[in-house]
């Protein structure tokens, strides 16, 4: 098979995977020194995903040849897809000659297993390592672990990687032994906790080797089983607690032609995986947690953000006097970030609050007016009802027509 054929059908089957931000990674360039390649925080960004969202990185599988059968995955063994396969160094010259091309900053690699998990990774690190070692690539690279892989194999990754992730894919042990039945939650989270073992012990020592200076990620698919968005938020909140992740990625399902009854056959609205990432960074960022966020089984509101329904179930907090909050419950208003009560807090150190200010400061006053107090403000709508609230402030966004629905009719 050629090379673009390969890279035709590896690259498509790669577009699934959602892990592949190289936000995090140390700030490291060839300019003056041997070897090519660089980081930076943004990227030259050539491939998109399915819903549109741009990347930076030469994202590839080393194969799509796989021995499990997970039920969601469009590469699983018995799916009915054309296969191919790269060898190490064919990887290499492919990353090499694109980023000379200057269409990309770093490889994003994953695969699926081939023969074995320890065979599959020692792949995965060797092309890592030519490109470190022989070529002094200097960019961004993201390994896809595998996690039944021997540990030493996952610490030379490490070594080469800027970031590992063992993606847990489900967010239930349940739903993995029905829809993933080779795999086991128990080795994904070894290998999850033996990434951050060696993560600590870097932080402890700096002057020990270098092992993947971004951390570790992972990925959980949405609407494949019948988890609902609050056990999905409380297991990432378990993830981040225990393993330190630097992200977790959320992935829409997206069923193919000849799915498995095992799986829907209709994909989850994208507006899901959206709120998801929304609430997801209110728990990384500003301090909530999942309880606060969903406190009762179910799904996010579609209609609206995440910080905006926690604020009209919480009337009690608002209208929040601007100009004595603490900084944290000040960025819980809907409309202001982090870096604006931030601000705030600063000005107020210097004179009183106005309404003015927040213009200034280009917050959303729509959506920020009837949750604040200021020196020269008080809403007229502080006892206005929630629910008359949020059907002012709720999106309404076009409806996409549902292509796969008409498909399925045809």
């Amino acid at each position: 098979m050629e090379l673009t054929d390969k890279l035709e059908i590896l690259a498509d089957a790669a577009k699934y995977d959602a892990s592949c931000a190289s936000s995090g990674a140390p700030r490291r360039t060839s300019e003056g020194k041997d070897g090519i390649g660089a980081t930076n925080g943004m990227g030259i960004c050539h491939s998109y995903t399915p819903d549109g969202r741009c990347v930076s990185l030469l994202k590839i599988l080393l194969t799509n040849f796989c021995v499990y059968d997970c039920q969601y995955c469009v590469n699983r063994r018995t799916s009915n897809v054309p296969r191919a396969r790269f060898s190490v160094d064919e990887v290499v010259k492919l990353t090499v000659d694109f980023y000379l091309r200057n269409y990309i900053d770093g490889l994003f690699l994953s695969s699926g297993i081939i023969q074995s998990a320890d065979y599959t990774m020692e792949q995965l690190v060797a092309i890592a390592r030519q490109l470190r070692e022989v070529h002094h690539f200097r960019g961004y690279i993201h390994l896809k672990t595998i996690p039944d892989a021997d540990a030493a194999l996952i610490a030379a990754a490490g070594k080469y990687a800027d970031r590992l992730s063992v993606n847990i894919e489900l967010p239930t042990e349940g739903s993995i032994e029905r829809l993933a039945p080779e795999k086991s939650v128990h080795t994904i989270k070894l290998a999850m906790g033996s990434i951050r073992r060696k993560l600590d012990e870097k932080a402890e020592e700096p002057r020990a080797p270098k092992f993947a200076p971004a951390g570790q990620s992972t990925q959980m698919i949405v609407g494949a089983d019948a988890s609902d968005d609050h056990t999905i938020l409380g297991t990432a909140e378990t993830l981040y607690g225990s393993y330190k992740l630097k992200r977790i990625y959320y992935s829409a399902f997206s069923p193919i032609p000849h799915s498995p009854d095992s799986v829907p056959l209709a994909p989850p609205p994208m507006q899901r995986e959206h709120r998801l990432y929304q609430a997801d960074f209110l728990m990384r960022g500003y301090g909530f947690n999942a309880a606060e966020l969903l406190p009762a089984a179910g799904n996010l509101a579609l209609d609206i953000d995440p910080k905006l329904a926690w604020a009209l179930a919480h009337r009690e907090h608002f209208p929040m006097d601007l100009n004595m909050a603490e900084e944290a419950m000040i960025a819980r208003v809907p409309g202001i970030g982090l870096r604006n009560a931030k601000r705030l807090v600063e000005l107020r150190r210097l004179r009183r609050i106005r309404y003015a200010d927040l213009t200034r400061l280009r917050c959303s006053m729509k959506k920020i007016a009837p949750f604040i107090l200021t020196a020269d403000y008080r809403p007229a709508s502080d006892t206005t009802a929630s629910e008359v609230l949020r059907r002012s402030m709720a999106e309404h966004s076009p409806r996409q027509l549902d292509l796969w629905a008409q498909l399925q009719a045809a």
